[in-house]
Formats: C-alpha cells, structure tokens, sequence
C-alpha cells in the first residue's frame, strides 16, 4: 500500500474517532511509522500542527451539533472531550469568533473545516542533493531534555536547551571529548514508540564523562541531506524532504532516531546535515 494512501487511512481514523481521546500511537501504527514521523509528516503536508487540525475538526462538527437542535452545550462539549465548559467556550471562539450560545441563533455564521486528503503533486522545484548511507551502531554523550508527544509543545523546549548549553560551557565541554564519526555537535530526537521520547545535545565520543548522559544510536540507514542557513533553514529543508523527496524516493521512515549534525559552530550560518531513517518500501 502506497505510504500517501496510509496517511490518508489515518485521517479516516481520525474522523471515526473525532469524539474519543486521539491515540497518535495508533495513528502512526495506520501510517507504519512512528507517531512523531507522523506529526512531522501530517504538519509539513497539511501545514498546520496535528493537534490543530483535530481541534478544528471538533469544534466544526460542534458547530453543527448546536444549530438548529435542542443539544446543551454542556452535552456538546463533553461529546468532543471537553470536560470544563470553560474550556470548550474557549477553545470553540478561537476557531468561530463566537460563544456556542451564539450559534443556536438562525443567521449567525461558523466556520467548516473539511476532513483533510492527502495527493502526491509532483512540481518542477529546485534540486535536492543526497546520499543514503547505511551506518553501524555509535556512542554518543551530553545532555537531553524529555519530549512531548504533541510535537508542537517541542519548540517551547528545544531552541532553550541549546541557549542554555551555549551559555554554560556544556557545548566547549562537549566539543573537547568529539572523538568518532560523526564529527560534529549532534541534535538527536528519540521518537520511536518503544522508548521515552527525548532531545540530545551530544557529540559521538568514547570517553567517559560523569556529568553527561549516554546513549547509542542504533545501526540504521539514513538519507543524508546537506545545508546551511539558521533554524529556519533546517526546518524548510526537512519540510521539503517530507513534501518533495519521501514521496517519491522509494524510501519510508524508518524505527531510528532524526539526527541533525551540525558541522560548524555558527549559529546564524550554520554548516549541517539532516539524516532521516528509512527503509526501503
């Protein structure tokens, strides 16, 4: 089954399930991927977060519930999850500009937001240079900080990280015992759904060092894309791995850590590359 296809049998399920607590881990299982290669596919294609998407879907079926019949709002709001009305009443302006109450008033206008599908659009843009490199297992030491399910949470805590290991001194400490490939100051993301969900700021080394964390990147085959730029430039250029290259590669996600591997130390001309997991299709 075509990997496009199985995204959009996750947005089915999405809509079967539109009333019952959102099991991303179920969704990624539907997509064969972990539920944060999910997210991060499902944010890059459809452009919003998915925790966004499900909140507009919710509240456009609320809309519905509430015109034109004898529903309470409290009723409404505990079929969508909502378990304060506060919160629904919240949650409920930011997506239509007005209260619930409002609605059962003929005339009023809401907002719809129709179930999203997914197509492969095959454009004319700029070329994309990569390698795929199969690498065996490698140590790597320094710090981290645990992750969120909900992807999005993540930009509140990793851009601080990185500050705070600038400031302090962990990043010289770190650089001084780099001693095997990768040769670079590594942000390494472990998302798959068999361990705790965390962010490294590492370097691979074989030193001991008592005030760092370990862990091993297991042995994998990633694609290797190269760039350089700010933060901003990372991103667009795993947004158009997810929306130009993945689709029509041969390759899906594969159960391995994202890596970022920076190169140089300058932060607003920084030399790096992405390395995704995959396995052939």
């Amino acid at each position: 089954m075509d990997w496009i296809e199985r995204l959009n049998h996750a947005i089915n399920h999405i809509e079967e399930h539109l009333t019952e607590e959102m099991d991303y881990e179920r969704l990624g299982q539907i997509a064969c991927c972990s539920s944060y290669h999910f997210q991060r596919m499902f944010t890059y294609m459809a452009g919003i977060p998915l925790g966004e998407y499900v909140r507009r879907r919710r509240m456009s079926m609320a809309a519905v519930d509430l015109q034109g019949n004898d529903q309470k709002i409290i009723d409404v709001a505990a079929k969508y999850g909502y378990q304060s009305p506060t919160a629904f009443n919240r949650a409920f302006q930011s997506i239509h500009g007005i209260a619930p109450s409002a609605v059962k008033s003929e005339g009023v206008s809401v907002k719809s937001f129709p179930p999203i599908q997914f197509k492969i659009i095959v454009k004319g843009v700029e070329e994309m240079e990569y390698r795929i490199e199969t690498k065996e297992a490698f140590r790597i030491v320094g710090v981290s900080v645990p992750l969120h399910k909900d992807i999005e949470k993540n930009f509140t805590v990793i851009p601080p990280k990185w500050q705070e290991v600038a400031m302090n001194g962990t990043l010289q400490r770190l650089c001084a015992i780099m001693d095997t490939e990768p040769m670079g100051v590594l942000g390494i993301s472990t998302c798959n759904d068999t361990e705790p969900w965390r962010y490294y700021i590492a370097v691979s080394s074989t030193q001991e060092k008592d005030d760092f964390e370990e862990y091993v990147v297991p042995a994998a085959t990633w694609a290797i894309f190269s760039g350089e730029g700010t933060n901003q430039s990372i991103q667009e250029l795993e947004r158009r791995i997810v929306t130009e290259w993945l689709p029509t590669s041969g390759y899906e996600y594969g159960n391995a850590p994202d890596v970022e591997v920076y190169l140089n130390p300058d932060p607003q001309n920084a030399k790096y590359e992405v390395w995704i997991p995959v396995v052939k299709r």
